[in-house]
């Protein structure tokens, strides 16, 4: 026989249970929120602060609803239809991002707009449905407890350690082998099923609470909100290969989130099609021309495009990458002409890698990383400067492309600035400047040897031209003595870019 006391604890665990796998869905729904939409907006802080604001906003504003209709006597019909609506608001997740996106992308906002823009109108409703449930419970369970401070405290831990759970089941797990839209999927279902346990004794809600899930994996499944625009979901991206219609011959493009990161042309690797790519390969092309070997450390590998070319060219160079995403070399390899079985590729991050060198190791070190608006800020600083220096031979060149906004260039400027903390001479590289302002990716040389003259001309492939603009990037908008040093202590890398999130010309 079931005694009264029996019933009761097992209905506390079972609200406990509810609370922390509905807290874990939350959290895992915002550590995918980034994935899912890195090939609309990218992955920067100003996207990661908008996911965590949205989600905060809708959270809180369902613990007051909580408590509004568990004070007007809401009881466990009430508590699962809650959980079936949040099962079918998060199933509804990758449908309404189909019906959105093109319209986002079409609008002249900024990148911070559309980011708000993507994340209320997919995750603030199951946010806030989701944050009923804890509040809903919790004055469900003190109607048959009296233990007031005992309830509540341990209701509130359980919530918490779901969203710890949650958090790193998502990261650590999850994503990396399930993908975005499984998850969601898996996710909702979850939290439908929790609902239907407390529809059971009602039948007709119950039924009712099926058939409206149903009809939401219908609407999923006939739609095309499963349809993943990655052709793999890295730790770190959202992979795509992607065909590239070319004058100059069969190439494809590498596009990591939203953004082509480099194009290879598969008969030809020194064939350079990106425009900077271009440029950091001509300036090597000059310090390190055929016939001629080099020991060159490539901070960055993504499409392999440069590592490719100059393992082409000088076949007894010595090149050493770290590209931090296994799954980008992977991609490389297959899709898009890359081997690299005369290359040193370390799947680690660059400057932990670079400090394990030893000094004086290379002629050259490029770095290429800085993709788009999510920038790796410790590889911007002067301490890395310094590595950097320290790890070439006398002499030795560093080459390194940073997206910018034209014509006051902030974070070129704090990274000339920056260099010269190490290096005699610092140049900046662009082809003729536009007459209006625009976002252009920047190439920056460096070094203790001989500067490279004013004007560097393509000796290979498309004619292009490129002229050291470092005397009116500097004298430009802001002030150099404006321009912060970055440090290890202090690198405020979005803020010297800022003008991409808050205008059109991010996206």
């Amino acid at each position: 026989m079931v005694t009264p006391t029996h019933r009761a604890t097992t209905t506390l665990i079972s609200y406990g249970l509810v609370i922390f796998i509905s807290s874990a869905c939350l959290l895992i729904l915002e550590i995918v929120a980034s994935r899912l939409l890195a090939p609309y907006v990218g992955v920067s802080l100003y996207t990661w602060t908008a996911i965590i604001g949205v989600i905060l906003a809708g959270l809180s504003l369902g613990n007051w609803l909580g408590g509004v209709v568990a004070d007007r006597g809401a009881g466990r019909l009430t508590a699962g239809w809650t959980l079936v609506a949040s099962g079918i608001v998060t199933l509804m997740i990758p449908q309404l991002l189909v019906l959105i996106a093109d319209g986002i992308q079409a609008q002249p906002v900024s990148l911070l707009q559309a980011s708000l823009l993507f994340v209320l109108a997919l995750f603030f409703l199951p946010a806030l449905v989701l944050g009923i449930i804890t509040p809903l419970l919790t004055t469900l369970a003190l109607t048959i407890s009296s233990r007031t401070g005992h309830v509540v405290g341990t209701l509130h831990a359980l919530a918490a350690l779901g969203s710890i759970c949650g958090t790193f089941a998502a990261g650590f797990i999850l994503v990396p082998w399930f993908g975005t839209r499984s998850i969601i999927v898996a996710t909702g279902i979850v939290l439908a099923i929790m609902g239907l346990v407390f529809l059971l004794k009602r039948p007709k809600s119950a039924v009712l609470a099926v058939a409206a899930v149903a009809a939401s994996l219908g609407v999923l499944f006939g739609g095309n909100g499963l349809r993943n625009p990655c052709d793999s979901e890295s730790l770190y991206y959202c992979i795509r290969v992607v065909d590239e219609p070319s004058p100059y011959g069969v190439a494809r493009s590498m596009v990591l989130d939203h953004m082509v990161h480099s194009i290879n042309h598969r008969d030809d690797p020194e064939f350079m099609i990106t425009e900077y790519t271009h440029a950091m390969d001509e300036l090597l092309r000059l310090r390190y021309p055929a016939g001629s070997s080099a020991d060159v450390f490539f901070a960055g590998g993504g499409a392999y495009t440069q590592p490719r070319a100059l393992a082409h060219r000088l076949p007894n160079a010595h090149i050493e990458v770290a590209e931090l995403d296994p799954q980008v070399t992977a991609a490389a390899v297959k899709s898009l002409y890359v081997d690299i079985s005369t290359m040193t590729v370390h799947h680690n991050d660059a400057r932990v890698q670079l400090g394990r060198s030893a000094p004086a190791s290379f002629d050259a070190i490029v770095t290429d990383v800085f993709h788009d608006v999510a920038i790796p800020w410790h590889l911007t600083t002067t301490e890395f400067a310094g590595l950097v220096k320290s790890r070439l031979k006398p002499g030795g060149l560093y080459l390194v492309n940073v997206i910018d906004v034209f014509p006051d260039s902030k974070l070129v400027k704090g990274l000339i600035r920056t260099l010269q903390q190490h290096f005699n001479t610092v140049q900046v590289w662009l082809e003729q400047p536009p007459s209006e302002q625009r976002r252009l990716t920047y190439v920056i040389t460096a070094t203790n040897g001989d500067a490279f003259p004013p004007q560097v001309t393509a000796r290979n492939g498309i004619p292009r031209t490129w002229y050291d603009f470092s005397e009116p990037v500097q004298s430009i908008g802001t002030p150099m003595e404006d321009i912060v040093l970055l440090t290890d202590n202090h690198a405020p890398v979005e803020r010297l870019i800022s003008t991409l999130f808050w205008s059109d010309l991010g996206l």
